[in-house]
């Protein structure tokens, strides 16, 4: 099943996000997901094409969830919010790479109650980096105050953290616009943007292709190494599959493992679920795996979101971990 690019535009989030939900409820119609009983366990993860999912990808191709006895269905989906309306309806039961101040921001709301599978990534250097034409009037980050910035989500974890970043340097907000990753590119040759926050794979892709410049890397003081995303279900699935799952964060650990021996493993997996090309794989910026869920970490998000009203409550990623 193949479903088309998520494109901006008055409604067409909400179109795309249901043919999401009907595109996933025809892939898994067995009746096998989420089973408590013996035999294989079939889990539905929605994953972006990016690389925060390449341990799940790599955990796929290694047999490392087979061998844990786990029926893996792997979805791919544009941005995480897309993922929310069949998560919640139980259509899915997992978004790899989940970003997570959208998933926080819904277990604020009341739109979901979350549990964290397993850490996705951490910021590392210039894994995700805020790019401008390579002729640009834009200098220094004090030229980008008032000009169009692309971020893939608005009032998401690219503009979370990078209005940190702003207000250590002393300096004015960008207008942030909305456009998916895979657009960024095409938006900032086209003029529509004055820049834009791109993430690994897309980040060295649109410096290739378009010659553009590195502004300011977004793994900067004081938001360095901090978490991503995640690997998302609700407490329903979790409440009713703590085998299966346990039995998911030991496939996750294992692939971290292998990576961590053989960084290569993460480049080689890139090119077979994004479109970034093996010559490209080879001298992008990874992100950090982590081995374990370390909450305090995480936490790091929560905070940045109530300082910048975010939440409406504290909440405190400790008590959302799948342990």
């Amino acid at each position: 099943m193949a479903l088309r690019p998520w494109r901006s535009g008055s409604g067409k989030a909400a179109a795309v996000a249901a043919a999401l939900v009907l595109a996933l409820s025809s892939c898994g119609g067995d009746g096998d997901s989420g089973s408590s009983g013996g035999g294989t366990k079939t889990v539905r993860v929605a994953a972006l094409p990016l690389s925060d999912c390449a341990m799940l990808y790599i955990a796929q191709e290694r047999g490392l969830f087979k061998k844990e006895g786990l029926d893996v269905r792997i979805q791919q989906i544009q941005q995480s919010l897309q993922a929310l309306p069949a998560l919640s309806k139980g259509q899915i039961d997992m978004v790899a790479s989940a970003n997570y101040v959208t998933y926080f921001q819904a277990q604020d709301q009341g739109t979901l109650d979350i549990r964290i599978v397993a850490e996705a990534i951490r910021a590392a250097p210039h894994m995700m980096d805020v790019l401008v034409p390579k002729d640009s009037d834009i200098k220094t980050l004090a030229d980008l105050a008032g000009r169009k910035l692309a971020v893939n989500v608005l009032n998401n974890v690219q503009s979370l953290t990078f209005n940190e970043i702003l207000e250590k340097q002393g300096v004015a907000a960008p207008v942030y616009r909305q456009i998916p990753f895979p657009q960024m590119g095409a938006a900032l040759e086209k003029g529509q943007v004055d820049a834009v926050h791109a993430v690994e794979p897309f980040d060295s892709s649109i410096q290739d292709e378009l010659g553009a410049r590195v502004l300011v890397d977004g793994d900067s003081p004081p938001v360095q190494g901090i978490p991503l995303s995640g690997y998302i279900t609700t407490s329903r699935f979790a409440g009713k599959n703590a085998e299966t799952l346990a039995a998911f964060q030991r496939a996750i650990r294992a692939a971290v493992k292998l990576a961590d021996a053989d960084p290569s493993l993460v480049r080689n997996v890139l090119p077979t679920y994004t479109k970034v090309t093996k010559e490209q794989a080879a001298k992008i910026d990874l992100p950090v795996y982590p081995a374990a869920m370390d909450g305090t970490q995480i936490a790091r998000i929560t905070q940045l979101m109530e300082k910048q009203k975010m939440l409406k409550k504290p909440i405190d990623p400790n008590t959302l971990l799948v342990k």
